[in-house]
Order: C-alpha cells, then structure tokens, then sequence
C-alpha cells in the first residue's frame, strides 16, 4: 500500500497497534487499520444419482484441469448464496445446496475453502464463462490427475469414503504449502 485508502494521506506502517498482538498496516496519519484477511472460498459438490459433476477450468490457475464449481465469496453473500451463484455461473447447474461438507484452511494462501453438498435439480447444465467443459463422472472415471487443486482432490477423495460409508461428517482440516522437491528428485543431480 503506497496511501492509506481511508485518508490518502500516508503509507501505512507495519506495526503492533495498541491493544492487538500482530503486526498490522497502519496509517500514520489518520490512525486506520488496514486488516489483511483471509479470502473464502465457497462451492458445491453437485450429485446426480453415484455421479457428481466437475467443470474443466477455463481460467488461469490451473486451466484446463477439473474442479468442483467454486469461487470468492462475495461481500454482503451468505456462503450457501455464494455456493449456489458460483454453481449457476460455472456450470449452468441449478442445485438444491444441502449440508456444509469440508472446510479447508490454506494458511500459506490465505484462503478457506467451503464445500457444500448439493443436489443437481436437472441434467440441464453446461459450461459457463470460466468452464470449458462440465460432465458427470462417476468414481472409476474422476481424472484423479487431472484435478485442479487439492482441496478438489480432498473433499472428492473424503466423498467417495463417506458414501461407502454411508455417513457424511463435516470435515475442517488444513493443507500446508508443499515442499519444493529436491534437485536430485528432479534429475538435476
């Protein structure tokens, strides 16, 4: 931050302010408090019959793999609002949102991603703008390496288990940053 978006007058400073016990950006001038938050992740996992429905991604990152339909929340959404909008706008799927399913925390990222459970209403869906392709995979035709990000990777792997199982429990759980591969793994040693 050059100016503080509050006053305009300053750059804030990275500092602990009075009262708090992390460092935060602060203006100088004016005294505001520039909080630096995580962003919420929000979508559904779609289910037609044993299927559920993935979106291959038409946008950067990971572009051209296969994910659930999700994205930023919004502000002033609710998150099973933002599940279902990111659902329509993805897929073109229509879903009854059910029960809260995973919540990954991603703390290198800043990021917190909320899964929800849904019911596809119809078979009246397509690619949106940020989709290239969306389809029905059954269990033995997810293309496990193919999928875009590993909180997908998790809530589907999780899914999968808890239906054989036959109970759905909600899952909080974290995934840290990897850790680089060494060079000799690489076949630079």
């Amino acid at each position: 931050m050059k100016f503080c978006s509050h006053c305009g007058f300053a750059a804030p400073e990275l500092r602990v302010p009075d009262g708090d016990t992390l460092p935060r950006y602060v203006c100088g001038a004016c005294g505001t408090i520039h909080y630096q938050n995580p962003k919420v992740v929000v979508g559904c996992l779609p289910v037609w019959d044993d299927k559920v429905l993935l979106c291959k991604r038409a946008i950067e990152p990971r572009r051209g793999l296969w994910t659930l339909p999700a994205g930023f929340l919004e502000n002033g959404e609710t998150i099973l609002a933002g599940a279902e909008r990111e659902t329509a706008e993805e897929a073109h799927a229509r879903v009854d949102v059910g029960l809260l399913y995973t919540m990954i925390s991603l703390p290198h990222i800043n990021q917190v991603y909320v899964m929800f459970r849904a019911r596809l209403l119809d078979l009246d869906f397509g690619p949106g703008s940020e989709s290239l392709e969306v389809k029905l995979f059954d269990e033995a035709q997810i293309p496990w390496s193919e999928i875009a990000f590993r909180t997908i990777t998790r809530t589907l792997r999780n899914y999968f288990l808890d239906r054989k199982l036959g109970e759905f429990p909600v899952r909080v759980s974290a995934l840290e940053k990897r850790a680089p591969l060494k060079p000799e793994l690489l076949g630079a040693g």
